[in-house]
Parts: C-alpha cells; sequence; structure tokens
C-alpha cells in the first residue's frame, strides 16, 4: 500500500510528477514518439542520466503511467518498448496549460518549440484529435 505524505490533490500529484524529470520522459514520448530507452536517454535535450531515466521509468511503470513490452528485434536482443496508458495521456491538459505558463511568464524559443506553442493554441477538438491518436497508438494498439 503507498504512503502519502497528505491526502491533498496538489500533493498526490506532485509525489507522482512532481520531480524534474518526469514530466520530460513523458513530453518526449507523447510529442516526439520516443519510445525506447535508448532514444529517451540520447535524444533528450535536457541529458538525463542513464541510471536516473531507468529509475524515473520503472517509477512511471508503477505508478500505472507508462506500460513496457518486449519484443525480439533479432535473435540476440530484446528491446522494451514504453507505451503511454489512459492515466498518462490524461496528463495532456496540465502539460499544455504548462505551456501556455512558460510562454506567458519565459522566454521560450519560439521557433525551435513552434508545435508546442501552436499546441496551446489548438482547439479542444486538436486536442481531443491529439489525445484520440495517443491512445489508438498506445493503448488499443
Amino acid at each position: 500500500m503507498k504512503t502519502h505524505k497528505s491526502f491533498c490533490p496538489v500533493n498526490l500529484t506532485m509525489e507522482i510528477i512532481g520531480d524534474k524529470w518526469t514530466m520530460l520522459i513523458l513530453r518526449d514520448i507523447i510529442f516526439h514518439d520516443r519510445r525506447h530507452f535508448n532514444e529517451l536517454l540520447r535524444m533528450s535535450q535536457e541529458k538525463i542520466a542513464s541510471n536516473i531515466l531507468r529509475d524515473r521509468l520503472a517509477m512511471l511503470e508503477k505508478e500505472g503511467l507508462v506500460t513496457k513490452s518486449k519484443k525480439n528485434e533479432d535473435f540476440h536482443k530484446q528491446k522494451v518498448t514504453y507505451s503511454l496508458t489512459d492515466k498518462s495521456i490524461d496528463l495532456l491538459p496540465l502539460m499544455i496549460e504548462s505551456i501556455k505558463w512558460s510562454a506567458k511568464y519565459e522566454q521560450v524559443d519560439k521557433i525551435k518549440y513552434k508545435a508546442a506553442l501552436d499546441l496551446q493554441a489548438s482547439s479542444r477538438k486538436q486536442i481531443e484529435a491529439l489525445r484520440n491518436k495517443l491512445l489508438r497508438e498506445h493503448v488499443h494498439r
């Protein structure tokens, strides 16, 4: 059984996604379709350490935010693929709100992160289409 510091809704959310890396890992899976350990490790602009990535992916799996599956890529290796769950896809509105907040108060590279900034201006219909795409690709595959 999990123990929590309190059962405050903000605290419960922060206990799961409040560290420095969790939302960045989910960002890379959601927006960049990085679904393998090496992709997440090597392609992260923030340069996450391998031990931290391993720990966070294990925590994400334990919390029900990702699932992992092994597929035999060749005779000698198995490659793990990480997939989102309904629970992690439901964080999409929170991510969009964080984009809005950051764009309002911080200096965001408007060229490099145009796709993210465009997302903040998306209609509910466009966001729902993205959500449905993620569900098809990750949950209902």
